[in-house]
């Protein structure tokens, strides 16, 4: 492998290979599997982003009148974490790159801990939205750094298989953590939610300090500072397979996530079902999920190509979008016709997200870090665009959650078709 190479301000650049070679990479990812342990606590470490943002939702009124602020002051706690997540990805993605793995996600789970035990002790709101952004971007870490791990051992069909069995882990967060949040509240006040995450990132540095090994041998990381970063980043944006795979997986965020943060208001206040109703939708759907991303894993990529499976997906994605809106504006269904196309959404997931990100790691051999970055950082902001889309015009509405979806629908596949073909 060619060493590396030296700019005229003196910034040490990656080895000079591709980003994406055309044969096998000099140092091949490790084949073995992973043990159950590490599969479960890799799971856990993607698992802490919805934890670190749902757990405490539902102690937001009490933490509001506790620390005499508002409910928009309140909001920036969620929008805070949020921020950190997208800046935290950036900064951690490849500086695992540069560092291995291991150091960097020890640091940032000691940090997110203590950033937890500052919200715990916050005084005040300005406190706690501070405390909240370190939290969230030293959180990401976990979530970007467990991507390359994976990616540094697997590729093919067996990362995909890999990256749908630690959905199966993580996928259950966002289900889990509000329940455990509004349960928390019968035993402990706001503050012991945050002391909570905090025993959890205490946890998940124990593990990950006992169980995941280096991944990472010093060989295949990239030398260098600041420059060589954007370097890196920017050589992935111009790689065209990784682009198409990235906005593929990013436009088909957008729509899970419209669901996701439209669906409370708009099925409870458009069709006055009760949150127990609402429940039981949420469940079914996420259930759909779970199952798809566990049949794609197991049994769909071995069978079929990637391609035929992206545009089944993609296609009943946008199937999903257009029969709500047509169910809200032409047929007029009510529940029973808009439930089922939000479930096959759902299930259109499980087999879009687990092929298109796996696909763009791929694509990804000697920057890994980066990659799962840019992957982190781009569904996150599209999710933040879309998310209060389906209320313009101030009143909730299922149309326009249907137009959303179907919106984001195509836009991935007018980037997957001209952009992911490959010869």
């Amino acid at each position: 492998m060619p060493g590396p190479t030296v700019d005229p301000d003196g910034d040490q650049t990656a080895p000079a290979v591709p980003l994406r070679s055309e044969g096998p990479p000099a140092q091949t990812p490790q084949r073995a599997p992973f043990a159950t342990a590490t599969v479960i606590t890799l799971g856990s470490l993607v698992a802490l982003g919805p934890f670190t943002t749902d757990l405490y939702l539902p102690a937001l009124p009490d933490l509001t009148a506790d620390l005499h602020s508002t409910a928009p002051a309140a909001q920036l706690t969620l929008t805070g974490s949020l921020l950190g997540m997208v800046l935290g990805q950036l900064l951690f993605g490849p500086l695992s790159d540069r560092l291995g793995r291991r150091r960097p996600m020890l640091a940032g789970l000691a940090v997110y801990t203590a950033a937890s035990l500052l919200c715990a002790f916050a005084a005040s709101m300005p406190v706690l939205v501070a405390g909240r952004v370190v939290q969230g971007a030293a959180g990401s870490a976990a979530l970007v750094i467990a991507r390359a791990v994976v990616r540094d051992r697997l590729e093919g069909i067996a990362m995909i298989r890999f990256l749908a069995t630690m959905g199966l882990v993580s996928g259950l967060a966002p289900i889990v953590a509000p329940l455990a949040g509004a349960q928390l509240l019968h035993v402990t006040d706001w503050r012991g939610t945050f002391v909570v995450l905090a025993l959890l990132g205490a946890v998940l540095t124990a593990a990950c300090a006992v169980g995941v090994r280096e991944t990472l041998p010093p060989e295949r990381r990239h030398g260098g500072g600041p420059g060589s970063t954007v370097r890196a980043i920017g050589g992935l944006l111009r790689d065209r397979l990784f682009l198409g795979y990235l906005l593929t997986g990013t436009f088909a965020f957008g729509a899970l996530f419209a669901y996701v943060g439209g669906s409370s208001v708009v099925l409870q206040e458009v069709y006055r079902i009760t949150p127990q109703t609402y429940s039981l939708v949420f469940a079914v759907n996420s259930i759909a999920l779970l199952a798809v991303t566990q049949l794609n894993g197991r049994f769909l990529v071995q069978r079929h190509s990637e391609r035929t499976l992206l545009l089944a997906g993609l296609g009943a994605a946008a199937a999903a979008g257009a029969a709500v809106v047509l169910c809200t504006t032409v047929w007029d269904t009510g529940l029973a016709g808009v439930w089922p196309a939000l479930t096959l959404l759902m299930g259109s997931m499980g087999v879009i997200l687990p092929n298109a990100n796996g696909r763009a790691l791929t694509m990804a051999p000697h920057a890994a870090g980066s990659a799962s970055a840019l992957l982190g950082t781009g569904t996150y902001l599209c999710g933040a665009v879309v998310a209060p889309l389906s209320s313009l015009g101030g009143h909730p509405s299922a149309t326009a959650l249907g137009a959303v979806v179907l919106g984001c629908a195509l836009l991935a596949l007018a980037a997957y078709l001209p952009l992911c073909r490959e010869r």
